[in-house]
């Protein structure tokens, strides 16, 4: 058999197809003897492989695992934390979006403040915001789009979440 990916015959009674999509192994094995013939049970292990990689498509690889010392939101790639500046002695309250461009791990940091005078409100605020970031990241990979985060800039002064045209995708 020449070389078809994403299939191999393990055994002399059929082929084996492994798709894996982000740890989740999608497969299935294909008898000769219930297909009829070693052709037919090939030509319906790359029918199913081809169906599967249609539905498939929408898996690429976009969420990235914050790391282990963070503590989540609950939400895919945003991450709530406490950083220490050593050289001031102080503690900020951050939110930290993790996202991909170019190919590279990325992350937005939207720092609220010093955790010893920020309120709710900022904090809710910079919340808001990361997970505006990380939705509209999300969309624009799903749709093909390009990712423009320059929009996010100087966003302690903005209410980006309720502006009406980022809101469309939102």
């Amino acid at each position: 058999m020449a070389k078809v990916k994403h299939i191999t015959e393990p055994d002399a009674f059929g082929y084996q197809v492994r798709i894996v999509r982000r740890g989740k192994e999608n497969s299935r094995y294909f008898s000769h003897k219930l297909w009829g013939n070693k052709n037919k049970s090939l030509q319906a292990a790359i029918a199913w492989r081809d169906q599967m990689l249609v539905v498939l498509k929408g898996s690429r690889t976009r969420f990235l695992k914050p790391p282990k010392n963070k503590t989540t939101t609950g939400i895919t790639g945003v991450s709530r934390t406490i950083k220490y500046d050593h050289r001031k002695d102080k503690s900020y309250l951050c939110y930290t979006v993790f996202w991909v461009k170019d190919n590279k791990s990325r992350n937005k940091t939207f720092q609220v403040g010093n955790v010893e005078t920020v309120t709710a409100d900022d904090e809710l605020h910079a919340f808001r915001t990361a997970r505006l970031f990380r939705h509209c990241y999300e969309h624009a990979i799903d749709h093909d789009l390009q990712f423009d985060d320059s929009v996010f800039a100087g966003w302690k002064k903005k209410r980006l979440y309720e502006d009406a045209t980022l809101n469309a995708v939102y």
